[in-house]
């Protein structure tokens, strides 16, 4: 696990080479109302008081790093992600620790797979300490969200999509990559259970193999 007590609050911190990281002022919801959603947090049923976003543009490279407040993404109707589906996503976890730290386990791994996700549906990478430190960097600045129950952790997900506006069959220029967070508890809250299968033998999500000749 990656201790993650880095201050996200100093000026030197940067999202990437050349992109520092712009932390904005938040409001935080009182400790009372936080507390309440953390007792029973469910699963993605609450999100923190912040989130992160970078900008990308061909030809200018990432920009626009900032921890700011969570909130609703403004679009343009022809927003590229919403007709082509060019979007990816990953998610992981951060744990509290007994000596009162918070850890998140391998996001290494997760920062190469986003990698390779981009890469196939020709979005721009994010690098990896770039991915981590957002990752670190929102983590860090809303700790008190990360829920001590047992099977508690703080969900993290990343995801990156084509927010230039335009209709066309190709890659778009501009992508944002964002990272928000959630409390959650256990996944399956009355544990794994046997369930029913339907197996379906006509309908497959990939093209059949034809037979051989």
């Amino acid at each position: 696990m990656t201790d993650t007590l880095a201050d996200s609050r100093t000026s030197s911190r940067m999202f990437t080479e050349g992109v520092p990281l712009v932390v904005e002022d938040v409001t935080r919801r009182p400790a009372a109302e936080r507390a309440e959603m953390l007792a029973d947090p469910g699963f993605g049923r609450y999100f923190t008081d912040s989130m992160f976003v970078a900008r990308y543009q061909a030809g200018k490279g990432w920009y626009d790093a900032r921890l700011t407040a969570y909130g609703p993404l403004q679009m343009d109707p022809s927003t590229a992600a919403l007709h082509y589906a060019q979007s990816i996503f990953e998610g992981l976890k951060a744990y509290a620790q007994p000596d009162g730290s918070v850890a998140t386990f391998r996001p290494e791994a997760n920062a190469a797979r986003f990698a390779r996700g981009a890469k196939r549906l020709a979005m721009p990478p994010v690098p990896e300490d770039a991915f981590i430190a957002a990752v670190d960097a929102l983590v860090d600045t809303d700790r008190d969200w990360v829920p001590t129950g047992p099977d508690q952790t703080l969900y993290i997900r990343p995801y990156m999509l084509a927010s230039e506006p335009f209709l066309g069959v190709r890659p778009a220029s501009e992508y944002l990559f964002l990272v928000i967070a959630s409390p959650a508890g256990a996944y399956f809250p009355r544990g794994v259970h046997p369930v029913s299968v339907y197996l379906s033998e006509d309908y497959i999500r990939a093209a059949p193999v034809a037979p051989a000749t």
